[in-house]
């Protein structure tokens, strides 16, 4: 079916091929990743734009023994093909399948496990100190992007790396976006590297002049190819940053010519010095929907291959109902501002920014710069929303903690993708959140469970709410369930009572709870269900009265055993009401479906009614 990859099944076999036979390979991948991911959803463009230059590095360097570390990881895909995972791709963030990340378990070759950004300079840091300090002799190279260098983290080991007189390589994967279109300084700079010197135009005149040139031209081409790449190497041109902080810099190198890739890596291999090599790459290449959007095909479901149509993405969600919500709120009150940390059409900004540009903030792939910004405009008068996913807020914990709950300012923090996020696996599942943030004084937390609470807790969370307020909510969307009466937003809702168990939860999980206090009354159980809209401040009144009734609590919580909100219940309800929890166990959460792992944890309805008629029918033995 392809004309080289069916051939490459391993390193050894890639490392036999020539400069052509590499540049068809390319192309091959780049089939294979439009068909595979158009079955089984993936991160498709940013692998797109790397399929040239993660061959190259393989060609180059000897992995294992070299160690290459990719910041993120979601462009690992090309990698996880040629260290021979290619038969298992149609696997890919299925449940037991191929995560969609390095994973040290699948294979040798991934050396380090990341999943968030800016991380990866840090680690091939680490591994250097380490390889001196043990006398050994290997290469380390890290692969990282535009957008993920406007992490702090990044350029703070940059700044430590500087001083070290031993083999590093960086290489620079500028693609000018990571998730949404990258900003700042740093991207800023880096467009005037890319732009300042017409380097592609002014390589391509005098490459097509030479080969012209009757039995002279190929050799000409080779010769002068050299000279421009030791000129490179030995006369650093350009990347005042990078030389600032201790760094050659080399570039920038065309990300999609296969002989200039090799032949520069090829030079920098052995150099005892931080090399960083500044390489452009267009993203999404080679399949015009992704390069067209490359924000819609960072992170796609399926989508038809021939003609890049999305698959089953007509459903709302609560990030569209978030920012729908936001824009109204915003034309009524100048003061409120929304600030956003690279993911501007992640979270549903896009539309206030479009209608309110000035009172819009993109910090780029910053959350922890973003909750002290929001921190400083709520001090200043402003009324600052913030969404940004679970998994990136935990970035951000020492600033949530001192610089917005410990001076009480009214920052909402919206926390998108809360509780199972599904197939980015463990990196991104949103597990921790509550029990890290219902620990922290002043911080209000509401947990809306559809679309309507989520309309009416961002309303009264920026008109009436004081202080810092979280609002954390699921990926996706929910369906209503029960019924919701009530004239305090923030008190428990009783949605149906019971006699023998009362069953208690919080967000997207009520409609699996309610489903199973129904499925229960079929097998002569009497379930009661308590929906909680708030977890901080907690409410128990509700709770306590039901459990007198059935003396049974069962606690069902969407995050790791030891972070359950349930936990607090302890506190106030009656000692002779036994309280049990349902929650993930204590581990890190692998990729799958939302309701596969709901499944699998016992957290879907038909979970609850095994927990619970187990419960009821011990204590009848």
């Amino acid at each position: 079916m392809y004309r080289i990859l069916d051939s490459v099944n391993c390193l050894d076999d890639l490392k036999k091929l020539n400069i052509e036979e590499l540049e068809d390979l390319a192309e091959d991948i780049r089939q294979f990743l439009i068909s595979s991911i158009s079955k089984t959803g993936g991160h498709l463009a940013s692998n797109l734009g790397v399929v040239e230059l993660t061959i190259a590095m393989h060609y180059v360097f000897d992995s294992p023994k070299d160690k290459i570390i990719f910041d993120v990881g979601h462009q690992s895909y090309v990698h996880k093909i040629i260290t021979g995972r290619k038969n298992r791709f149609d696997t890919l963030r299925q449940l037991e399948g191929l995560s969609g990340f390095p994973k040290k378990s699948e294979s040798d070759h991934d050396i380090f496990e990341t999943g968030h950004s800016s991380t990866s300079i840090s680690a091939a840091l680490g591994l250097v100190n380490a390889r001196d300090l043990k006398g050994e002799d290997f290469n380390v190279i890290s692969l990282i992007g535009d957008g993920a260098l406007s992490g702090g983290m990044a350029l703070e080991a940059m700044n430590d790396a500087g001083r070290k007189k031993s083999n590093l390589i960086v290489i620079l994967n500028d693609n000018e976006m990571s998730i949404s279109k990258n900003v700042g300084s740093i991207s800023t700079s880096l467009s005037r590297l890319r732009t300042g010197k017409a380097y592609y135009s002014v390589k391509k005149e005098v490459e097509t002049f030479l080969g012209k040139i009757p039995g002279v031209g190929k050799y000409a081409i080779k010769f002068i190819r050299k000279i421009k790449e030791s000129f490179k190497l030995f006369f650093v041109n350009g990347g005042m940053l990078f030389e600032e902080l201790g760094f050659r810099y080399i570039g920038p190198v065309d990300g999609h010519s296969m002989a200039d890739l090799i032949s520069i890596l090829q030079r920098v291999k052995n150099t005892k010095a931080p090399i960083l090599l500044h390489v452009h790459t267009k993203k999404g290449k080679g399949y015009k929907p992704a390069e067209q959007k490359p924000d819609v095909f960072h992170g796609v479901g399926k989508y038809d291959e021939a003609t890049g149509d999305l698959i089953g993405v007509d459903s709302v969600s609560f990030s569209d109902v978030f920012g729908r919500k936001l824009v109204e709120l915003g034309t009524r009150d100048n003061r409120i501002v929304a600030i956003t940390a690279g993911m501007k059409n992640g979270t549903g900004l896009e539309a206030f920014a479009e209608k309110f540009p000035k009172r819009f903030f993109d910090v780029g792939i910053a959350e922890q710069h973003g909750v002290t910004l929001s921190a400083g405009m709520a001090a200043g008068g402003l009324i600052p929303v913030f969404p940004l996913y679970s998994t990136f807020l935990q970035r951000a914990y020492d600033q949530l903690v001192h610089d917005v709950a410990l001076q009480n300012l009214h920052v909402i923090l919206c926390v998108d993708r809360a509780g199972l996020v599904g197939k980015d696996g463990e990196t991104h599942q949103g597990v921790f959140d509550s029990g890290f943030l219902y620990q922290i004084p002043n911080l209000t937390i509401l947990t809306p469970s559809d679309f309507d609470d989520m309309e009416k807790m961002l309303e009264w969370s920026v008109f009436s709410g004081k202080g810092p307020i979280v609002i954390r909510y699921p990926r996706g969307s929910a369906e209503k369930t029960g019924t919701d009466h009530g004239e305090n937003l923030l008190d428990p809702r009783l949605l149906k009572s019971g006699e023998d168990i009362t069953l208690v939860t919080f967000g997207r999980l009520i409609s699996e709870v309610y489903q199973a206090a129904l499925d229960l009354e079929e097998i002569g159980i009497s379930a009661g269900v308590v929906k909680l809209k708030a977890i901080k401040p907690l409410d128990p009144d509700l709770i306590i009265k039901e459990s007198i009734r059935t003396k049974r609590i069962l606690f069902i919580d969407e995050t790791v055993k030891y972070g359950s909100v349930g936990r607090i219940l302890n506190d106030f309800i009656p000692r002779d009401v036994d309280l049990r929890i349902l929650s993930l166990p204590d581990q890190f959460i692998e990729h799958g479906s939302v309701e596969e792992l709901t499944e699998k944890y016992g957290l879907g309805h038909a979970g609850i009614v095994d927990k619970a008629s187990e419960w009821i029918n011990e204590s009848m033995c």
